[in-house]
């Protein structure tokens, strides 16, 4: 292996190692499981702590399905020919005269979301176009097209390919600066900068690439450029390509493709009409997730302190995988656990009852639901039973084995959340690693990337021992998510009663300023990409469609936290987003 969660973050956070360092467990006092009390033994006052969330915005407009017609008996077969099109195209020789179409073909095959149809294909014309790139340099060399040098690159990385960024030396002057006329080249900058997010460390033409091609691309914004190419760099900036969610990214990609020239009307219409036939499956999903929640467990009448965000947790699983082959629901319904466990311990429970769900949680028994409050009984009995459907569903699949690992991460979970409860309880300010150390178990991403392998087919148990040792990728993928989290969420939360941030733990560890903390730990969040685009460069610890579903949980976090809390705040972007993908459908 690679590496452990525990010497990534000390080589993150550049610390001397420290034998014995706390465990979540440890963190808490007397395990964890001991009840406050004052002097004279008797248990302080509290007042009810609640955040205020609001409602859902969604109300019941998912509660009822109804299949629409879309699929008719004509587009079905007229979607049959049209990937057969696609599918003969991918498949034909490559050479030196159509080695520049076939990049096109497979990048536009690839972001209008149907290339999981044509897996093989393209593996297969990658490999080729790698083995020419590499056999005979005089593609790449005789190439001073810095747009189809990127988007070789760009292919090549996404793929898993070391291809080295030596390629890129060429576009740089005497001085070792790239060259000044390549600013005029919009298209160029544009896979330029798309190319240099694939970094790694140590990738320094990358980095001057990323720098470059931001600071022209910024510059283009103030000069006359056609609105369609205006709204394309304004897209670009604001969420690159290899950071957005492939879903989403594909809606975006089908309105300025449409606008090319050159654009390829069969392979267009066939996105359409495959977008359409999945968002029905979708829909049908979301309807029987929102009947689970506001019906089975009546959320809002059980738990009102809770975010009441079913939708936005199907919308997180669908981020991490939209295709049909894979089942979403497991990773929806523990994202929606999972919230309203983080709500019961971070703005609701008192610190007596959260001793309490967190001794049930390690007895894993119904029993317990006696010693909880009427609160706790509902979501409690909710996690026995989730995990008891998936119980049922491994069984069908000859993969019971994967329940032991799946219980560990949400007792792990819960015990993290219990480590931050004792934390704010007592005004506590941890370390930096220490606070890492709980708090990316406590977000919850090790439970639910863990969990999304089970919703795929070819699951093994090496697959979810290599998860659960604290593998790089996810430990790089949850920093990203708790820091981004904390920027967006923090002065809010700090309004009231509630854990620090790292924020605060990176303020009074190095006493800085505030902005100059979010600084450094941006600092972090781009070093973890780059951590994160190294472990997906073969060899590879696991097949890459595991590594993926990791990408796609940092790809999400990327969208929900890049401006605000857009998951808590649901009713701006977000509703947007899901109104995209889960509401409107493509005019074809």
């Amino acid at each position: 292996m690679r590496g452990t969660k525990t010497q990534y973050l000390r080589s993150v956070f550049a610390l001397h190692y420290v034998h014995g360092m706390h465990t979540p467990q440890q963190t808490m006092s007397n395990g964890g499981l001991s009840l406050p009390t004052s002097v004279s033994g008797e248990k302080p006052p509290f007042t009810r702590s609640t955040a205020n969330f609001h409602p859902s915005v969604w109300g019941d407009h998912f509660l009822s399905f109804v299949p629409s017609s879309v699929e008719s008996d004509s587009s079905i077969e007229q979607a049959k020919l049209l990937k057969e099109d696609v599918r003969k195209r991918l498949v034909s020789p490559i050479d030196d005269n159509n080695f520049s179409f076939k990049l096109n073909f497979i990048d536009s095959v690839q972001r209008l979301g149907v290339s999981y149809h044509f897996e093989q294909e393209i593996d297969s014309a990658l490999c080729r176009i790698y083995e020419i790139s590499t056999k005979d340099n005089d593609i790449i060399a005789n190439n001073d097209d810095l747009y189809h040098t990127a988007l070789l690159f760009r292919l090549l990385r996404q793929h898993g390919y070391r291809i080295s960024p030596s390629v890129f030396f060429k576009f740089k002057d005497q001085s070792g600066k790239f060259k000044e006329s390549l600013a005029n080249d919009i298209e160029g900058m544009l896979c330029l900068y798309e190319a240099a997010q694939i970094r790694c460390h140590g990738e320094h033409v990358l980095e001057e690439a990323h720098n470059f091609s931001l600071e022209q691309l910024t510059q283009f914004m103030t000069t006359q450029l056609s609105c369609s190419l205006t709204t394309r760099v304004q897209h670009s900036l604001r969420q690159s390509l290899c950071r957005g969610l492939p879903r989403l990214e594909a809606t975006y990609f089908m309105s300025f493709y449409e606008e090319y020239p050159s654009h390829d009307e069969k392979l267009l219409t066939f996105a359409k009409l495959d977008f359409n036939k999945l968002q029905e499956l979708h829909l049908k999903e979301v309807s029987n997730l929102t009947k689970w929640w506001a019906k089975d467990l009546d959320v809002s009448s059980n738990l009102p302190f809770t975010r009441d965000r079913i939708v936005e947790c199907y919308f997180w699983a669908l981020g991490v995988y939209f295709e049909p082959q894979y089942s979403r629901w497991i990773t929806a319904k523990l994202a929606a656990l999972g919230t309203i466990i983080d709500d019961i311990y971070d703005a609701y429970g008192t610190i007596e009852e959260l001793n309490l769900f967190t001794i049930a949680i390690d007895r894993w028994d119904t029993r317990c639901l006696v010693d909880l409050p009427k609160y706790m009984q509902v979501c409690y009995k909710a996690i026995l039973d989730v995990y008891e459907e998936i119980e049922q569903e491994m069984r069908k699949q000859r993969k019971v084995f994967s329940i032991k690992y799946v219980k560990k991460e949400i007792k792990r979970l819960v015990h993290a959340q219990m480590a931050e409860a004792t934390w704010c309880h007592s005004n506590h300010i941890p370390t930096l690693e220490e606070y890492m150390q709980v708090r990316i178990l406590s977000s919850g991403y090790p439970m639910l990337i863990t969990s999304s392998f089970l919703g795929m087919e070819d699951i093994t148990e090496e697959i979810l021992i290599w998860a659960t040792n604290e593998p790089i990728i996810i430990a790089a993928c949850t920093l990203m998510f708790r820091i981004t989290d904390d920027i967006v969420g923090d002065e809010i939360e700090q309004e009231r009663q509630h854990v620090v941030s790292s924020i605060q733990c990176y303020m009074k560890e190095h006493k800085i300023s505030r902005k100059r903390a979010i600084e450094e730990l941006l600092k972090l969040v781009e070093n973890a990409w780059k951590d994160i685009n190294d472990a997906c460069l073969a060899p590879t610890q696991v097949p890459m469609k595991f590594l993926m579903r990791a990408v796609n949980f940092t790809r999400v976090a990327d969208v929900f936290y890049k401006d605000e809390d857009t998951y808590t705040n649901a009713g701006g972007i977000m509703k947007d987003h899901i109104e995209t993908l889960l509401v409107k459908k493509m005019s074809v």
